[in-house]
């Protein structure tokens, strides 16, 4: 589903009689649940309306006001790339991608160009749809699956405090080396660099708290597939403690070893529930994992 920018940059309540007699400046930040930067940027850009005017915000409002805010339309900041992409999920505030292995999220010195970022550049010149970039989430390069990307500031801000309060549920589909012997189980194990400017991390005393659920779908000879759920979201963290528990990811070139059956960690990142920020309604977004890991698994189950 395709949103125009007026859309996806403009945020409305209409008062009902519960909310009559409410001032205005209560209705942006306990009912409309707009952040204090938001409603700072918004007014200086005088972007709150009401009724199509602009008024002082300890204005009390009557039935059938309509407030509108106008979220600043900022411009994307990255050049296009003809990449193709695979979008699971789309809404005015949010889009969703299925990020195939190999694909840089954002462009870094080591990647100026060529990742996933530029690649929506491109989709948004093709649709004619623009918002400025803002990754919710991250994946390693060469972990694969969904990624949030919010359109405006109000999904971002929105997302980002679900994430904060653990309202995102996050489940991986990944496989490890050797059998795991507990059907399911919680790793709850600090996590921190092993050295200054390391790329490595370690659980270590000290480090900050992770926990992290597995449950077994699959056991194979040599290998174990299992699902993950994380409840914290730390850098490398799966890789990290099922390295820790004696079953290091297949093909973890950083924390195990290199396979000569998968190019990569096998890694994916295979859905999401959240509350959509403008309705509160649970959405629930479910990606295919990539042919790389299906061929694993495949091979895995035939020996």
């Amino acid at each position: 589903m395709m949103n125009t920018n007026e859309e996806t940059n403009k945020l409305k309540f209409l008062v009902d009689d519960e909310h009559a007699g409410t001032p205005l400046k209560e209705i942006l930040y306990d009912v409309m649940k707009l952040s204090s930067r938001l409603v700072r940027r918004a007014k200086r850009k005088k972007g709150i309306l009401v009724n199509g005017h602009k008024i002082p915000l300890h204005s009390r409002l009557r039935r059938n006001d309509l407030v509108e805010v106008i979220m600043e339309d900022e411009p994307n900041q990255f050049e296009p790339d003809d990449i193709n992409i695979e979008i699971v999920y789309e809404d005015v505030d949010l889009i969703i991608i299925n990020k195939q292995p190999g694909l840089v999220v954002h462009p870094t010195k080591g990647h100026p160009r060529g990742t996933l970022a530029n690649a929506l550049v491109h989709h948004m010149n093709k649709s004619g749809n623009t918002f400025k970039i803002r990754f919710v989430n991250r994946l390693d390069r060469d972990t694969s699956g969904l990624i949030i990307v919010a359109k405006n500031s109000f999904g971002q801000q929105e997302l980002s405090k679900q994430m904060q309060e653990n309202k995102v549920d996050k489940y991986y589909l990944t496989v490890v080396e050797g059998q795991v012997s507990e059907d399911k189980g919680t790793i709850f194990a600090p996590i921190g660099r092993e050295y200054e400017d390391s790329i490595k991390r370690v659980v270590i005393e000290g480090g900050q708290d992770c926990i992290t659920h597995f449950k077994v779908k699959e056991r194979m000879k040599k290998a174990t597939v299992l699902e993950i759920k994380l409840e914290t979201g730390r850098t490398h963290q799966i890789r990290v403690h099922m390295e820790y528990m004696g079953h290091a990811l297949v093909g973890d070139e950083l924390y195990g070893k290199i396979s000569e059956l998968i190019g990569r960690q096998a890694l994916h990142a295979k859905r999401l529930a959240f509350n959509q920020p403008r309705t509160g309604e649970r959405i629930v977004v479910d990606s295919t994992i990539p042919k790389d890991m299906e061929n694993l698994i495949n091979i895995l189950l035939s020996n």
